[in-house]
C-alpha cells in the first residue's frame, strides 16, 4: 500500500512540475506571438480609431454638403428653364407675322 502512494505521489509531483513547466511555456509562446504581431502590424499603414472616426465624419458631411448643392443646381435649372420658355414666349408674341 505504501509503494502504490509513493507511486501515486510521485506522479502527482511530476504532473505538477510539468504543468509548471507549460505554464511557462504558454506564456513565454503569447509574448512571442504578441511581440511578431506587433512588428507586423507596426509595419501595416493602419489607422487609430479616433482617425477613422473623424475621416468617417468629414465624409458624411462632405455627402450631405454634395446632396445640398444637387438640389440647388435643380432647382436654379429650373428656374431658368421657366425663365427662359417664358422669354421665348414673349419673344414669339412680340415678333410680327411676315406673310
Amino acid at each position: 500500500m505504501q509503494t502504490q502512494n509513493r507511486f501515486f505521489d510521485d506522479l502527482a509531483r511530476g504532473a505538477a512540475g510539468a504543468m509548471g513547466t507549460l505554464t511557462g511555456m504558454r506564456s513565454e509562446v503569447e509574448t512571442r506571438i504578441r511581440e511578431q504581431l506587433e512588428r507586423v502590424l507596426s509595419g501595416m499603414d493602419l489607422v487609430s480609431r479616433d482617425e477613422f472616426e473623424a475621416v468617417k465624419a468629414m465624409a458624411a458631411k462632405a455627402r450631405s454638403e454634395q446632396e445640398d448643392l444637387q438640389k440647388r443646381v435643380a432647382g436654379l435649372e429650373s428656374q431658368l428653364a421657366a425663365l427662359r420658355s417664358r422669354s421665348s414666349t414673349t419673344a414669339s408674341e412680340t415678333r410680327p407675322d411676315v406673310g
